[in-house]
């Protein structure tokens, strides 16, 4: 229930539900009107501009064409909701009033069929003949049709949620020509990130439409009546299940993987199957659906190296991760072509479940490098990841003080990006040696501010002079080197960070 707010003693709930009273009593049109733009202002799949705002109104039912006399001004839209939405000066959108009162709106049974309404009135926009005639790869000039692309990106949000009879019929007169309608160019370029090709060239069809936003009615009703090709790809290879995989439309896959010629892991033109597509964006119930399939191959990796398994440990996918693991036929030591293995990435990352996961398995080796000899113990210390870092260590295979090709030991490593405390347990107690040099024979000692670093090589003991005493066996010096490191880690942090803050 929406929190009751009390400002000089007004219970916001109930001026709301009497300034709703008084919108649905205005006469006329203007009691609908009203309900419809406080409908599309707090259910839209973003925030509306005003002319988009009026078209969108002026939609008719049953309408085959726009008519242009129903598009109200601007004062009269927002007049018809008494305030309770305006423009925003700055990005000429429409918004509430208040944060309140989008809670309330959103309340079961306050606007009924808010979804239903918002997406027959997208079909019925995308259904006028004026859309229908407008060339499907020509998307430059549609200033005069406003509503246009906000129908076609969105229509498939509002129709999974509740879809109407007569909107149904709209969908499927939609989608049965889909590759033709402007609509599916508009959608496709949204999906690839920039302008689609022509038509005749994308290849997005109304099956690929309804399996993206998971219109489970849709999609049988495109396989059963129309016979559309269930493996066909789009301009990238992408196939309906693809899609739905990659949006976690859990219900569109089921329904694809029991249809008789499917295949479940035909790649796209960069190598992604549906399963890397599932991975990668962390849907568990899709990874489920297709690992339970026996011509899925759970190892195949994308156009780059990238497995399943290496893409959910990379974005921190715990759930996902765990059903890769719990295949035999899943190597978790694979890595990019770029170099790094799962558990190195998820180490960068500082995706600690997934790190203790991986390595829970006696087949992961916690030492392995990248290209560039980086190990996961080195890039977790770098970066900050104590927790990592510890587990790591407590693997018996770590070589905490392991130099790298081209990289500096962890410990010069987690000085130099001020992440010093991660290492201070391996340092006290011997296993880095501070002073050991990497290949360029540069010791932790230089990674110091100038002023801290020469306090640190001075000779523990002096006579009030600069003239040091005998150097001390290696052995006293290295424990000496580890006193003095604990010491000046709060110093060293405390010297960058008053250095960054200094003025140019």
């Amino acid at each position: 229930m929406l929190r009751r707010v009390a400002t000089a003693g007004v219970d916001l709930d109930n001026v709301y539900d009497q300034t709703l009273r008084r919108i649905k009593e205005q006469k006329g049109d203007r009691s609908r009107l009203g309900i419809e733009v406080l409908m599309w202002v707090s259910h839209a799949e973003r925030p509306l501009r005003i002319d988009e705002l009026c078209h969108a109104l002026a939609a008719e039912m049953g309408a085959t064409d726009l008519n242009h006399e129903n598009i109200r001004s601007q004062d009269t839209v927002l007049r018809s909701c008494f305030g309770l939405a305006v423009v925003d000066k700055e990005t000429s959108t429409v918004r509430l009033i208040h944060y309140t009162l989008q809670e309330y709106l959103s309340l079961p049974g306050t606007l009924p069929d808010a979804h239903r309404t918002l997406g027959q009135t997208c079909l019925t926009f995308l259904n006028y003949d004026k859309v229908k005639r407008l060339p499907a790869d020509n998307v430059s000039n549609l200033a005069d049709l406003p509503f246009l692309e906000y129908s076609s990106l969105h229509w498939g949000r509002h129709a999974k949620i509740e879809l109407s009879d007569h909107a149904k019929f709209l969908a499927l007169d939609l989608l049965s020509r889909y590759d033709s309608h402007i609509a599916s160019t508009l959608l496709f370029a949204k999906i690839r990130g920039s302008r689609s090709p022509p038509p005749t060239y994308h290849l997005f069809t109304g099956l690929h439409c309804a399996s993206y936003f998971g219109i489970n009615e849709m999609v049988a009703a495109l396989i059963e009546g129309q016979g559309s090709d269930i493996n066909q790809g789009e301009y990238m290879g992408a196939t309906p299940l693809m899609l739905a995989a990659r949006q976690g439309n859990q219900g569109t896959v089921s329904l694809l993987l029991a249809q008789d010629g499917i295949n479940p892991d035909k790649p796209g033109n960069s190598g992604r199957t549906p399963l890397w597509d599932a991975s990668c964006n962390g849907h568990e119930g899709v990874v489920r659906l297709l690992l339970a399939r026996d011509d899925v191959n759970p190892d195949e990796p994308g156009r780059y190296g990238g497995t399943p398994l290496w893409w959910a440990s990379y974005r921190g996918h715990e759930g996902v991760v765990r059903l890769l693991l719990a295949r035999d036929d899943v190597n978790p030591n694979k890595p990019v072509i770029s170099g790094g293995t799962p558990l190195w990435w998820a180490s960068y990352g500082g995706h600690e479940g997934v790190v203790r996961l991986l390595l829970a398995r006696d087949d992961v080796n916690p030492n392995q490098p990248d290209k560039d000899g980086e190990t996961p113990f080195c890039v977790a210390s770098s970066h900050g990841h104590k927790g990592i870092a510890s587990l790591l260590l407590s693997q018996g295979a770590i070589n905490p003080g392991k130099r790298d090709n081209d990289y500096p030991t962890p410990l010069q490593g987690a000085l130099s990006n001020e992440h010093e405390e991660v290492l201070r347990p391996p340092v006290s107690r011997g296993s880095i040696i501070p002073d050991e040099p990497d290949n360029d024979d540069t010791t932790l000692l230089p990674c110091a501010p100038s002023k801290i670093h020469e306090g640190m090589v001075r000779s523990p003991v002096t006579q009030g002079n600069d003239t040091p005493e005998e150097p001390l066996p290696k052995t006293s010096r290295m424990r000496r080197y580890r006193q003095i490191i604990a010491q000046h880690i709060p110093l060293l942090r405390r010297k960058k960070r008053n250095e960054a803050q200094e003025p140019l």
